[in-house]
């Protein structure tokens, strides 16, 4: 792999609002703005991404959906609520692909970043809902060793 692109879920309902389970949660009107501006905002840096990981979450599946619609997302119970371990495993799993997007949750998703970046998951900067962290890598998939080339988030 040598891009990875790491998106948390654009802006979702609130948990326990109408009694569904987390994981039912889908997308405000806000939060679809944002999906689609972080698209625009990939296409325009003309990002190729070659596989789409995703949590099996509504909201992450309805963000894959309308920020990454060019292939099928490869949906991965592993990837809900998962720690900084259990995505680097998932990625590793997926290291013959080119440039990578995983589209997942916070904490996971900002503490991933400074695991990376930085070799350490507990000194982490956020990431907001639709925010997108870019990453290069000129070998293999190892903590501290990725270059962040980009970190956005969408306008309010």
């Amino acid at each position: 792999m040598h891009e990875l692109i790491l998106l948390r879920h654009a802006e979702a309902t609130p948990h326990g609002k109408d009694g569904k389970d987390d994981r039912e949660r889908t997308l405000t009107p806000h939060g679809r703005a944002e999906a689609q501006a972080a698209g625009q905002w990939l296409e325009i840096e003309g990002v190729a991404y070659d596989r789409i990981l995703c949590s099996p979450s509504f909201r992450t599946k309805e963000t894959a959906a309308l920020a990454l619609g060019k292939i099928e997302p490869i949906y991965d119970d592993a990837i809900y609520d998962a720690t900084v371990g259990t995505l680097y495993d998932v990625l590793d799993k997926n290291s013959d692909a080119d440039c990578v997007v995983l589209v997942g949750h916070n904490p996971g998703i900002e503490q991933l970043v400074a695991f990376l970046v930085d070799g350490r998951s507990e000194d982490y900067r956020g990431m907001p809902p639709a925010g997108i962290a870019r990453i290069r890598f000129e070998g293999p998939l190892n903590p501290g060793t990725g270059e962040l080339l980009e970190f956005w988030s969408p306008p309010n």
